[in-house]
């Protein structure tokens, strides 16, 4: 058999080990998915959750596979997304992996009272900017912000009003926020998640239902997710995953 030299057909990848992370909405569904595989890649993990019995639930797996802490903060409610930063801060020195992406369902604007509304917004949106506005200013010359979207930016329905608004917007920002912090050593890349089992699919979609559907191939994991934001956090540095899409390969009513 004749020696084959194969050692240029694959580019280089990026270890995880040593890297800190940090991850909005870490305890549940896709960010508790990203948090755990970033963990047991050897990267240190600093979750922010809703309620403590969420965060103890998350800090308990990752520390099955890693190393990990957290806060529980509501990061649509004013400076709480700098009091999550300090935090993770504290708790690991410094962090070169922001991952933005605690979010909540919404329904069609003619659906939701004003209050609802807001929320919806702050932590959508306006948790999304300013987590990367502070990120960039940490960093300095070298990392990565990932914002988890949602296919719902161009997958319309009639119910979904506000959050495809939400997420349209989120697209423009992570493309316009490449360009402005590529030159300087920062990577951003945009995550757009399909129907994927989680709890934000609920009471709409029950645990069961979510579990028939998986088994179906017609709605992701948390965990498909999380192995794409792996993907893209372990290309070169001269790379960047601008927009990464994952769906369910059957699909109804696209």
């Amino acid at each position: 058999m004749p020696d084959t030299n194969t050692a240029d057909a694959h580019t280089a990848t990026l270890p995880l080990t040593g890297r800190r992370a940090v991850i909005s909405g870490g305890s549940t569904g896709i960010g508790r998915a990203i948090a755990v595989l970033l963990a047991a890649e050897g990267a240190r993990v600093f979750i922010g959750a809703n309620t403590p019995e969420h965060l103890d639930d998350a800090l308990a797996r990752i520390r099955e596979v890693g190393e990990g802490d957290g806060v529980v903060l509501d990061l649509a409610e004013p400076d709480n997304v700098g009091r999550f930063l300090d935090a993770a801060r504290e708790a690991m020195g410094s962090y070169d992996i922001v991952v933005a992406n605690a979010a909540v369902g919404a329904g069609g604007l003619t659906e939701v009272d004003e209050p609802t509304l807001r929320h919806a917004i702050s932590l959508n949106f306006t948790h999304y900017l300013l987590l990367a506005h502070q990120a960039a200013a940490a960093m300095g010359d070298e990392g990565d912000i990932v914002l988890v979207g949602s296919m719902s930016a161009y997958v319309l329905g009639p119910h979904s009003t506000v959050y495809a608004g939400i997420k349209a917007g989120i697209q423009g920002f992570s493309v316009a926020l490449r360009r402005e912090l590529g030159p300087k050593g920062i990577r951003v890349a945009l995550v757009e998640p399909g129907m994927t089992g989680s709890d934000m699919q609920e009471p709409d979609i029950t645990p069961e239902e979510q579990r028939a559907q998986i088994g179906e191939e017609k709605m992701l994991r948390a965990e498909d997710i999380a192995v794409g934001v792996h993907y893209l956090l372990t290309q070169p540095r001269r790379t960047v995953i601008q927009r990464l899409t994952i769906s369910p390969r059957v699909q109804d009513g696209e």
